[in-house]
């Protein structure tokens, strides 16, 4: 890969981190619960006192720290310079938001905010260098093992909701939304942007 690749997939990876630490800050404020990680981050936010952009990090470590030891393959650079980029603008933007006193205008917040997390996922995805944490986690137990990645991912998302709602975490539509909008939107936008790449 020449230095110019190299560059541009970084620079991709950057952007894409930035725009889903947004999407997912939006979202998980509008009052609805939060995306399936989140709940979890919510939880460990109020039980230890701190920020949810260092919750979402200190989840990341370890499920990075688990995945290298098990599947080493799933880790490359582009792991890690999303989890710190993402926890960080996670916490940047937490209090950078406006929210109406009309539920409406929250849930359509919220809808955008699922929306843009899914896409910026997606764009960092595109890079291909490197999967995110919880892609890691999800993808190191499928392969080693012989799981469908569906079946692995589904059980994982309903361990993170219940540890985050016993935390103090809270379930809503928002956790809903996210299972059924992020997966289509994260693929389109990952090919779209490989597309782009290739130019």
């Amino acid at each position: 890969m020449s230095k110019t690749e190299w560059t541009k997939k970084i620079i991709i990876i950057v952007i894409g981190s930035i725009i889903a630490a947004y999407g997912i800050t939006l979202a998980l404020y509008a009052g609805f619960g939060g995306a399936t990680l989140a709940v979890l981050w919510q939880g460990i936010s109020r039980t230890f006192h701190i920020s949810i952009g260092m919750a979402s990090l200190i989840v990341a470590i370890i499920m990075i720290v688990f995945s290298f030891f098990y599947d080493r393959s799933q880790i490359h650079i582009g792991t890690i310079i999303y989890q710190l980029v993402y926890s960080l603008c996670v916490d940047l933007f937490a209090n950078a938001h406006v929210y109406s006193t009309h539920l409406w205008v929250n849930a359509l917040i919220m809808l955008l905010g699922v929306m843009l997390f899914a896409v910026g996922t997606g764009v960092y995805a595109a890079a291909s260098l490197g999967r995110g944490s919880y892609e890691a986690l999800t993808f190191s137990l499928a392969e080693k093992n012989g799981w469908q990645v569906k079946t692995v991912r589904m059980i994982l998302d309903i361990v993170m909701v219940l540890t985050g709602v016993l935390l103090g975490g809270k379930f809503g539509i928002c956790t809903i939304v996210t299972i059924i909008i992020s997966g289509p939107v994260i693929q389109f936008t990952a090919s779209k942007t490989k597309k782009l790449l290739k130019k």
